[in-house]
């Protein structure tokens, strides 16, 4: 018996769509709730290469559902991206695992995309995936978006030239604020697994070259309803800027803009590009003022008045606060400019 034996067996993959699993590339943008999902299941089904990209460090908040973490994770404020390498190396020694601790964003998503077959969502802001859907169809890189809150949660895969992109099936960026969150509405468990299978599923059907098996379009799930309906979404929308007019706003957007993570309390601030920070000088600097814990990739500083995670680009994310002009005050009364 192999280690994918029973993977094998299944008639639509058996050892040829093995074979093109082990030899596909796969980026998962997000290592959060469906983000750890998804690379947890490519890594057990044996793709060749997997990178994870995150920005953001582990919580206390984040383990009742983002099951590649724990609580060791939590209390040395670990990168979410450093802890899921290390999760998934453990799991498949045979897969080439990568963790990213970035920020996707114009200057690093095209360079990310190009070396993937593949693109999995595991984002929590339409920011970063109107970008993706930008990149990849520039790319020509298929991507799966998914997405949940409360107990509902939707997946789509994406074919550049072949399917309708995400613009195409949602519009416009909706306006910050306007869209539930998991910090407003809350998320339970059982969704964030059922929204990544749905997605992992997809991927799989694409790896293994089974077109005909792929879902017609937008598939939608409600677990306290008890709803699961796909939408059949053949055609791309004539006035679509991305898809039809092949124009990226996102994708050729040169600014390094600082902002509100949506339902987070919570500021995003970019730092220039080229920063780096030394992170070990500035926790020294910062102990006399409040709490400090560090290690290679962060400095995690608390005092009474602020709370804010240093990266070492120079990037920063400032808790308890609602608008950039604030997170800017804070950085530069505890960091300097």
């Amino acid at each position: 018996m192999t280690r994918y034996s029973r993977q094998e067996r299944f008639v639509p993959i058996g050892p040829e769509g093995q074979e093109r699993l082990r030899s596909a590339r796969v980026l998962v943008v997000g290592s959060g709730a469906l983000g750890s999902a998804l690379a947890e299941t490519m890594v057990r089904a044996g793709v060749g290469g997997l990178t994870v990209v995150d920005r953001d460090i582990v919580e206390a908040s984040n383990l009742q559902r983002q099951a590649l973490f724990d609580e060791e994770d939590a209390a040395r404020a670990r990168p979410k991206a450093v802890a899921a390498e290390a999760r998934l190396r453990r799991l498949n020694s045979d897969v080439a695992v990568r963790g990213i601790v970035a920020d996707v964003d114009p200057s690093n998503a095209d360079g990310l995309v190009r070396e993937a077959d593949l693109v999995l969502d595991g984002t929590d802001n339409f920011e970063t995936r109107y970008l993706v859907n930008d990149v990849c169809l520039q790319a020509r890189v298929p991507w799966i978006y998914g997405a949940c809150v409360a107990a509902h949660g939707t997946a789509l895969l994406i074919r550049p030239g072949r399917t309708p992109c995400l613009r195409c099936v949602i519009g416009e960026r909706p306006a910050p604020g306007s869209a539930e969150t998991c910090d407003t509405v809350g998320v339970v468990g059982p969704i964030v697994q059922v929204v990544a299978g749905v997605q992992a599923a997809e991927a799989l059907k694409l790896l293994v070259a089974d077109e005909e098996a792929l879902l017609p379009g937008l598939a939608a799930v409600d677990l306290w309803q008890g709803t699961f309906e796909v939408m059949d979404l053949r055609g791309r929308e004539p006035w679509c800027p991305s898809c039809v007019e092949q124009r990226f706003d996102y994708a050729s957007s040169t600014a390094r803009t600082s902002s509100v993570l949506c339902g987070r309390d919570a500021v995003q601030l970019r730092g220039e590009a080229e920063t780096v920070v030394d992170l070990q000088t500035l926790a020294a600097r910062l102990r006399p003022a409040g709490e400090v814990m560090s290690n290679d990739h962060l400095v995690r500083f608390r005092a009474p008045d602020a709370e804010l995670v240093v990266f070492a680009d120079g990037r920063a994310i400032v808790k308890g606060v609602a608008d950039v002009a604030r997170a800017r005050a804070v950085y530069a009364r505890y960091v300097g400019a």
